[in-house]
């Protein structure tokens, strides 16, 4: 990854539109069953901007709401996920777009303005059905174009993402995974969308592919000027291929800001023991490892969900929520002791 490392710097234009605005998300799974209401609280109190041709990096263990929050930007919820307060708002060709006051338009803005690479190239392609009607389905009819010149868009497309278009006649099985993923990176881009959300594109790849992805994903942002959201628990690749990183846990965002700052100064107790976890070359002490497990969001804790596992926290972090202020790094983070713990 060492050649993706070194980033262009992120050139905004003054008083830029942003690409998606989400104000007071909350995205809860909801069961109710013999009387009885269980409430998961997978997304809550989120609010956060991506900037247009930007990539904007989630972070988190393990079921931190991670996944629960891309899904309910798309508007890919199914009970007994429900989007029970806030807003999301897109922003496509200065056309903006409620995603949940404006199903239709919504609908008709899914991959030809918004575009999702899925976690896993087996759950895009079918088994049974060669690649090419996996593009025929996805992009078909946003393209305004006969079967022949729609072909051909096709074929120049994966030629722009070195593939070639024999595998268009191939089953997805007899294609290797790092080729697969690209295939998903091709239907995701082929309508060249304004907007991308990359669920953990490289997972389960080895760190070869896993480089050539990154390269790929990188390039295709470049070229489209699109706005990308990036979700991945590798912070390396947050280092290589981000803008701005967004820390979550436990459902709420705990920390956020430009990559390089937050890598250089972490601010949150959590940030600052993901990036200590990282491996470093001719590092060979013993990492300290962040004790506890994440809390079970259907009974988190009060005050700030971190506290129970922080090795700084006061009786007020037990008591009071802390909210998104404005950070050293030139970022926000939710924390009443930021900046203060470093790993010795």
């Amino acid at each position: 990854m060492q050649n993706l490392l070194k980033k262009a710097p992120l050139i905004l234009v003054e008083n830029s539109r942003d690409a998606l605005t989400i104000d007071g998300l909350k995205c809860y799974y909801v069961n109710d069953y013999f009387g009885v209401r269980r409430e998961i609280r997978a997304v809550d109190d989120i609010s956060l901007t991506v900037r247009k041709n930007e990539i904007y990096g989630i972070a988190g263990e393990s079921s931190s709401g991670k996944t629960s929050l891309i899904k309910t930007l798309a508007g890919a919820i199914r009970p007994p996920m429900r989007v029970v307060g806030g807003t999301v708002n897109f922003n496509f060709d200065g056309k903006p777009i409620d995603v949940y006051g404006e199903p239709q338009k919504m609908k008709a803005a899914r991959w030809r303005h918004l575009s999702y690479i899925m976690q896993g190239s087996m759950n895009v392609l079918n088994p049974v059905r060669r690649v090419k009607h996996a593009f025929n389905d996805f992009a078909y009819r946003h393209m305004d174009l006969d079967p022949a010149a729609f072909r051909q868009r096709i074929e120049a497309h994966l030629a722009r993402l070195h593939l070639d278009s024999h595998v268009l006649e191939a089953f997805p099985h007899q294609l290797s995974g790092g080729m697969r993923q690209r295939l998903t990176i091709a239907l995701a881009t082929v309508c060249e969308p304004e907007f991308i959300i990359a669920d953990e594109p490289t997972t389960a790849l080895d760190v070869l592919v896993q480089q050539d992805v990154l390269a790929l994903i990188k390039e295709v942002q470049t070229r489209m000027q699109a706005s990308v959201i990036f979700v991945t628990h590798d912070m390396s690749v947050h280092a290589a291929i981000t803008d701005r990183l967004a820390i979550m846990y436990a459902g709420r965002l705990a920390e956020e800001g430009p990559t390089q700052a937050i890598f250089d100064n972490p601010q949150h107790p959590y940030t600052v023991h993901l990036i200590g976890s990282l491996p470093r070359i001719g590092d060979t002490k013993a990492r300290k490892s962040l004790q506890g497990k994440p809390p079970a969001l259907s009974n988190p804790p009060s005050g700030c969900r971190f506290h129970p596992r922080c090795p700084i926290a006061i009786e007020r972090c037990s008591k009071e929520v802390p909210v998104m202020q404005s950070s050293a790094t030139g970022g926000r983070v939710a924390c009443f002791r930021a900046g203060e713990y470093k790993i010795q």
